[in-house]
């Protein structure tokens, strides 16, 4: 039995930082350097630019799921509503020529989508859960078959916002070239944040999520008000499918969301439920996302698929290390510890 059969990670741990360490060069290759000042700016930079390009669709659908669950209502169908926004973004740009039109048709996807899911969990004894799974399947089936069309096309995309002009090295600048969309997820972020705090229609989306019978005996539509958040949630989130088809990766195929639809909920989970947290959660699981293209970037290819999996790893640990059970996590919406229980 070889070393490497009988003890795999600490061997493979080790080649991989030996390979890091030379710069790509496998131990025993002749040929292998150290890393340069500018490899390291490089691969620096593109962790970050990565950070924000990946992301940015993560912010818009946590910001979605986190305005939806904030009046009691947990939408599983996320990766359905990300998906289907996300052809339908395509689609829109590719037939009218404007990727700001399709921008829209992407939002107008998502919020009839998650409008639907409103409705139907409105109805008595339907589960949120199941009902989310079940328009899961809609959305992404919907958009397989409306989108294969869509898969050969180029349509028009994006502009990017430089931020990497202060830099000599062309790596650099084209890895600080970020989604457009950015500063309007953050400015979403914010606005959310002063809503739940300050207005009437936030307030009243907060008391709607904690306690369903405390709005009911004070007048309010608590349905009517959960179907709003979850549509102009599935709105919010429509704008992450848009920035995936449109900008980063930039093209429409059925693997398209890689279950960040899914992995959204997790995210608004570890951001407690606080819009402005989500934006440090999504560029938190964005960098995770950018390792592996990162460390392509300055010829390093080793591990690649094996750094992929960083988000989805994360996203367990996260909810191993949040989720008691019998406890509610601090933050959470009172009428959340319900949604598992069919009424």
């Amino acid at each position: 039995m070889t070393l490497g059969a009988a003890c795999p990670v600490g061997v493979n741990a080790y080649l991989f930082a030996t390979y890091f360490r030379t710069g790509g060069a496998r131990p025993g290759r002749r040929g292998g350097r150290a890393m340069t000042a500018d490899a390291w700016i490089t691969l620096l930079a593109a962790i970050g630019g990565g950070a924000l390009r990946v992301g940015t669709p993560f912010l818009f659908v946590s910001l979605g799921e986190c305005l939806t669950e904030k009046s009691g209502r947990i939408n599983l169908g996320l990766e359905g509503v990300l998906v289907l926004s996300a052809m339908a973004a395509f689609g829109g740009a590719y037939a009218s020529g404007s990727p700001w039109a399709g921008v829209l048709c992407g939002a107008l996807a998502g919020g009839l989508l998650a409008a639907l899911h409103g409705v139907l969990c409105s109805l008595p004894r339907v589960n949120d859960v199941a009902t989310g799974i079940a328009l899961m399947l809609l959305g992404t089936g919907l958009a397989f078959y409306l989108g294969k069309p869509l898969i050969q096309p180029q349509a028009p995309q994006l502009p990017a916002l430089a931020l990497g002009g202060w830099s000599d090295l062309a790596p650099v600048r084209q890895a600080l070239q970020v989604n457009a969309l950015l500063p309007v997820g953050l400015a979403l972020a914010a606005l959310l944040w002063w809503a739940f705090a300050r207005t009437r229609a936030g307030l009243l989306v907060r008391l709607a999520g904690d306690s369903a019978d405390a709005a009911r005996a004070l007048g309010y539509p608590v349905a009517g008000l959960r179907i709003a958040a979850t549509a102009l949630g599935g709105c919010i989130a429509g704008l992450g499918g848009a920035s995936l088809t449109l900008f980063y990766p930039g093209s429409w195929n059925e693997g398209i969301s890689s279950g960040q639809g899914l992995i959204a909920v997790a995210l608004v989970i570890f951001a407690r439920w606080s819009p402005l947290r989500c934006i440090g959660a999504a560029l938190l699981f964005g960098g995770a996302g950018a390792i592996g293209p990162a460390l392509q970037s300055i010829g390093i290819g080793w591990g690649y698929h094996l750094f992929n999996t960083v988000p989805y790893v994360l996203t367990l640990a996260i909810l191993v290390a949040t989720c008691r059970p019998g406890t509610a996590a601090r933050g959470q919406p009172g009428e959340l510890t319900s949604t598992f229980s069919t009424k």
